[in-house]
């Protein structure tokens, strides 16, 4: 396949798919592109799971080295570990795999296009397709993709071919320019990974409080929060730091210091707890950063609750 190959609304032809790095990720997007009507022609894989997720999701495809995936294939999808992204890139150009005219789609959040320069100089189609989701390695994987959005990345020329794909795939492109590939990473890693940091921080802290099923206390709280942060944003916020409440705010970090402090035992939750002052001094201060700059605290308040929150870590 080239760039004039492809058909002027943008729509890729039924392509012979390659997937180099059968993981989570990697095994979602075969599967969607192939009840699109795509064929999964050959994979690679290095673990025992991922062997048997390849052999499983993808049973009349051959399963071998990243060079004969990409022989095999119009489209291969490099979803490795963003780490390893860019040595593969590096050595398949250096080993003489056959790039030209291949389209190269790599799922990283982190990475654009760029990443792809060393294949496209040897004339691959560099293509960022980036599914905004989490993957568990279950069968229902592909149902995940349904209605979320892919960060993309993609010359003009492709980007009807990358936009076809995603929608294929049941997802919704947002282009992400090459420049903020890293800043967009941050936000969607922040939010997804520090979330659940901070969930399960809290279900250790509530079980040291003496509550034996914290997931069922938190969960219409949090679901509640979380929807009044997409709907609202910063004017969704509520508690004692949008309150400006440093009485509260003090009696707070009181009991986390004391929490984590000698008299606390040497329990799993209570080492657990141990970097949770920090965390809430933190987002405290955050919050009322964020607070006092919508119209929500006062500015006297906010002078309060940092005397509280001053000179602690």
């Amino acid at each position: 396949m080239n760039q004039e190959s492809i058909p002027a609304d943008g729509h890729p032809a039924r392509l012979a798919v390659g997937i180099v790095g059968a993981g989570r990720a990697g095994t979602a997007l075969g599967v969607a592109l192939a009840r699109a009507g795509h064929q999964v022609v050959a994979a690679s894989a290095v673990s025992d799971a991922s062997l048997r997720r390849a052999r499983a999701n993808f049973p009349a495809a051959v399963i071998t080295e990243p060079g004969q995936v990409l022989r095999r294939a119009d489209l291969v999808l490099l979803t490795v570990p963003d780490d390893a992204l860019p040595g593969l890139v590096a050595g398949l150009a250096v080993t003489g795999a056959p790039l030209e005219g291949r389209m190269l789609a790599h799922a990283s959040g982190r990475y654009g296009v760029s990443v792809l320069e060393p294949a496209v100089r040897q004339g691959a189609l560099p293509l960022a397709l980036h599914p905004v989701m989490t993957f568990t390695g279950r069968a229902d994987d592909v149902d995940r993709l349904r209605g979320i959005s892919f960060g993309v990345t993609a010359p003009e020329v492709l980007r009807p071919a990358a936009e076809a794909l995603v929608i294929e795939m049941g997802g919704e492109p947002v282009f992400i320019a090459e420049e903020h590939r890293d800043l967009y990473h941050a936000a969607i890693a922040g939010a997804a990974n520090h979330l659940i940091t901070l969930v399960a921080q809290a279900m250790d802290l509530l079980r040291q409080a003496g509550v034996a099923e914290p997931a069922r206390l938190l969960a219409p709280l949090l679901s509640a929060s979380l929807d009044n942060a997409l709907r609202f944003g910063d004017a969704g916020l509520t508690g004692p730091v949008a309150r400006g409440d440093a009485a509260t705010v003090a009696a707070h970090v009181a009991a986390l210091e004391a929490a984590v402090g000698p008299s606390a035992g040497t329990s799993a939750a209570a080492a657990a707890a141990a970097p949770a002052v920090a965390a809430y001094v933190a987002m405290a201060r955050l919050t009322a950063d964020r607070a006092l700059a919508a119209g929500i605290l006062r500015p006297a308040d906010a002078e309060r609750l940092l005397d509280v929150l001053g000179g602690r870590p």
